[in-house]
Formats: structure tokens, C-alpha cells, sequence
């Protein structure tokens, strides 16, 4: 690190736990974070902002005026523009000193499985059963930890699945099958900090999970009550009938 970088990840680095070694892991580190909406806006940033040396950003849809009560990574002027592009944008505004790709379409499992062959872990900011199946699949095939959060009307949820944990389940051990009637934002609503708790609780996760400090969710999920401000951690056991991680 130079004197800039120095200066500009201090705080962090001055945690004993953390220190010079566990920035240089996250400089060394590459995220892929899919959907840059309500949980992968604050998701993108504060990893940014934290020194995540290299980003991919997929999201293939753009910027609406409904969004901008949630979604902190885009502005008024971004309205009609592409998520992911935006996104990007806004993170180098933070932090010029990252290098971060950006993906604006939807991509089959033939490319997310190229992609997550050259991360180190994969944020699921997503919003249906589909694709959140098919990452976790893939990052279970590929062995690359996977950061899932979900988020609507006032309760959120957060896991990290680690294929490279023997006691880690999967998504799959969670939700079994899609639910074809799952609520979401555009349908039920979703209150503006609630998106921000869980994608910033995704951010910490992935942190600490690439510098190697403190202890994971994996094998528990974190449920967040934001009505009643409580906080629930359940045991998560793999599921022996599992499809994807028995």
C-alpha cells in the first residue's frame, strides 16, 4: 500500500484483529455482487469503500424513480440508466483506486459460472427464487462462498453458504423449492433502511469472511425484525436429502 491507501483505510487497519494484513487480503480480493438494487447498492459501496480491489457488478435492468427511496447507489440523474453502470459510477466516486467491471445484462449459467471461477465470493442481491438458485449451484459446483440476503416490508434475512465448510448447508437446505407466490418490493413494499441493514450486514460478512476475522454466519441465518427492531440467529442444519450439498 502507498501513503494514500494508507491514509485512506486507517480506521480499519488500526483494528488489532485486522491490521495491514487483513486490508492487503481485501486489496487481493475480488467480489462478484449480482443485482445492484436495494440490498447491492449499500452492498457495493461500503465494500468499495473498504478497499474490495477488484468488483463485478451484473445487473441488467435500469434505473427507475421508485427505486431512488431505497436504492443509495444511484441518484435522480441515473433514472433510465443501466444499475450496474450506475453503480459503478458511484464507487469510483468513493474510491478511484479499485478496479471494477461491469456486466449490464442477464447472464446464463454457462457465464456466471466463468465469472464466479475467478472470484473469491459471491453477493446474491437479487430478488427471485430463479436466479438465487442458480448461484447457489454454481458457487457450490465452483466451491466459491455465497453471501444471500433477502429484504421486504420490514423483516430481512442474511446466511452465508460456504461450500468449502463441511457443517455449511446450502440455499437449497433453506428454501427446498421456489415459492411461486414469494413477495416482493414492487407488490408488498419494503420500508427505505431495511434494504440498507441487510446489504450492509452482506458487505460485513463478505469482509470478514475474505480477511479471515472473527466468525461467519455460515451454518446460521440472521433475521431482522426492523418494525420491532429484533434480531434472531437460527442454527441452519444441511439438509441430508439436499440436492446440491448432501
Amino acid at each position: 500500500m502507498n501513503d494514500e491507501e494508507l491514509l485512506r483505510y486507517s480506521r480499519q487497519i488500526m483494528l488489532p484483529d485486522f491490521d495491514i494484513e487483513g486490508q492487503d487480503k481485501l486489496l487481493a480480493s475480488h467480489v462478484l455482487i449480482v443485482g445492484l438494487g436495494g440490498l447491492g447498492s449499500p452492498a457495493a459501496l461500503y465494500l468499495g469503500a473498504a478497499g474490495i480491489g477488484h468488483m463485478t457488478l451484473v445487473d441488467d435492468d435500469t434505473v427507475e424513480l421508485s427505486n431512488l427511496q431505497r436504492q443509495i447507489a444511484h441518484d435522480t440523474s441515473a433514472v433510465g440508466s443501466n444499475k450496474a453502470e450506475s453503480a459503478a459510477k458511484t464507487i469510483y466516486e468513493i474510491n478511484p483506486g479499485i478496479t471494477v467491471d461491469v456486466l449490464a445484462q442477464r447472464l446464463d449459467e454457462d457465464a456466471l459460472r466463468k465469472l464466479l471461477a475467478e472470484a473469491d465470493i459471491v453477493l446474491d442481491c437479487t430478488d427471485n427464487f430463479e436466479t438465487r438458485y442458480i448461484l447457489n449451484d454454481l458457487c457450490w459446483a465452483e466451491e466459491v462462498p455465497l453471501v444471500s440476503g433477502a429484504a421486504i416490508r420490514w423483516e430481512g434475512q442474511v446466511s452465508l453458504f460456504d461450500p468449502k465448510n463441511p457443517e455449511s448447508p446450502c440455499y437449497r437446505c433453506l428454501y427446498p423449492t421456489g415459492d411461486s407466490g414469494a413477495l416482493n418490493c414492487s407488490e408488498n413494499g419494503v420500508i427505505a433502511p431495511l434494504v440498507g441493514i441487510i446489504g450492509t450486514c452482506q458487505a460485513l460478512e463478505a469482509i470478514k469472511h475474505l480477511s479471515n476475522t472473527g466468525e461467519s454466519l455460515a451454518g446460521h441465518i440472521l433475521y431482522f425484525d426492523g418494525k420491532y427492531m429484533e434480531w434472531r440467529k437460527l442454527r441452519l442444519t444441511k439438509n441430508p436429502q439436499c440436492s446440491i450439498c448432501a
